[in-house]
């Protein structure tokens, strides 16, 4: 699959190439062949994804990494016709995991200025970890963790009428800075999305719908449960994975964890 994003200004193409997308793109995504090999599912990936509210002080350092990114990695593949961007990230995983390089991979990493590569990647998660406000060390957990709920922020002040856009000449043209006719008012927790009088609601795929309905559930009910409770309200849902996702909420201020470890809406 081929996906076009249409934007001319780098620091987009920063934010897509740093540690934050990809993880992402890793949870949100499918997998595809005998090898699981992630597949990028625009609909799951792109369209969904909280991007950064990067300031204007931020997004010249994010542009600048994302254009040096560019450029090393177009001038090491013309210098060595047969280097594939492959060859180069597989040896750069190999270099972050700590492993010893073979013979062949150390030819890769001499053509391909691997460890230059590595750090231009360090720098750009750090500045692009810094638009989100957020420590740069995270771990791929944590990071999902806050993404999902920045996702269920986005989406609930979409409902009150507040566009983020990214091409706002293109997108929103006329300058309007809100659609008031999607308004749905303050509480961004619908009582339509409570349990159905009859059977299940199916579990969401998407780590973003599974928080918001998550906490639209938990709203629902009115009173304390456990993450076993809400998660019977689905059809597929582990009580694990909605006690996580409770817990996330709970940091938030969204949820409040009770001392016999049930959960009240906030």
């Amino acid at each position: 699959m081929i996906v076009v994003a249409a934007l001319d200004d780098a620091a987009f193409l920063g934010i897509l190439s740093s540690r934050v997308h990809v993880t992402w793109s890793l949870a949100a995504g499918g997998r595809l062949g005998v090898g699981n090999d992630p597949r990028y599912n625009k609909t799951r990936c792109f369209d969904p994804f909280p991007f950064p509210a990067v300031t204007e002080t931020q997004k010249p350092r994010i542009r600048t990494l994302a254009e040096a990114l560019d450029a090393h990695r177009k001038r090491q593949q013309a210098l060595h016709p047969k280097l594939t961007l492959t060859d180069m990230y597989n040896v750069l995983e190999k270099l972050r995991a700590g492993g010893p390089l073979n013979a062949k991979e150390q030819i890769i990493h001499e053509q391909g200025l691997v460890s230059v590569l590595r750090q231009i990647h360090d720098d750009l998660d750090t500045a692009v970890a810094e638009a989100y406000g957020w420590p740069a060390n995270l771990s791929d957990e944590e990071l999902l963790t806050r993404l999902v709920a920045l996702n269920a922020e986005r989406a609930a002040e979409e409902r009150r009428g507040q566009i983020r856009w990214l091409r706002p000449d293109f997108q929103n043209a006329a300058g309007t800075a809100t659609q008031t006719g999607l308004d749905t008012g303050p509480d961004d927790t619908a009582p339509a999305a409570a349990l159905p009088a009859t059977g299940k609601r199916p579990w969401p795929k998407a780590l973003a719908e599974q928080a918001q309905a998550v906490r639209a559930q938990l709203a629902a009910l009115g009173t304390a449960a456990t993450p076993a409770t809400i998660a019977s309200a689905f059809k597929g849902a582990r009580a694990d994975r909605v006690e996580d996702l409770l817990e996330t909420l709970a940091s938030l201020g969204q949820a409040r964890t009770l001392p016999d470890g049930t959960f009240v809406a906030q």
